[in-house]
């Protein structure tokens, strides 16, 4: 079991290297560079405890500074299915807590697999990260970060041709070196 400070650790490269360094969010590199990224480690398996822990960095979003925060289960949701139960789970908290419209969550997972595609379809890498995740982001900056940004529906297309491009072993690869 890796400690929270090595989960951390490599989640930041994953973020800097993958995330931003292939682009996959175009904003993700204003973040970094301005620190106002917050990680925070679950070491639970517990739904019920891991959707506090959600809450809790729901609540930290509401009274500290950060822009946005990751909530990483390195011990949790090893099968993607398990997962998606998780992530259906939080936005069903959100919206009973009162955060419709405050906070949305982007969700990340190791085995990641888009609707419609294949396990070995490089474009799932776009998000497959190196453990579970549950991405909180405030709504009304992706708004204004998106009316800023030109063509902002193309985004996914984008990267999804990216990842297809430079393909499945290298976008293995490159996630795999962030551990």
């Amino acid at each position: 079991m890796a400690g929270s400070t090595q989960v951390i650790e490599q989640t930041k490269k994953w973020v800097a290297d993958v995330v931003a360094g292939c682009n996959f969010c175009p904003f993700a590199a204003k973040e970094i560079k301005q620190n106002s990224i917050h990680y925070q480690v679950s070491q639970s398996t517990d739904f019920a405890n891991c959707l506090q822990a959600l809450l809790d960095e729901c609540r930290r979003l509401d009274t500290e500074t950060i822009e946005t925060t990751l909530l990483i289960f390195p011990e949790a949701f090893k099968k993607f299915d398990d997962y998606l139960e998780l992530v259906t789970l939080a936005e069903k908290l959100l919206h009973k807590e009162g955060y419709d419209g405050i906070y949305q969550v982007a969700s990340f997972h190791p085995f990641y697999i888009f609707s419609g595609a294949t396990a070995n379809d490089a474009a799932n890498f776009t998000n497959r990260s190196i453990y579970p995740m549950l991405h909180l982001l405030r709504e009304d900056s992706i708004s204004k970060a998106l009316e800023k940004y030109p063509n902002p529906d193309e985004i996914p297309t984008r990267n999804i041709a990216f990842a297809r491009t430079k393909g499945l072993a290298y976008m293995k690869m490159l996630r795999d070196a962030c551990m």
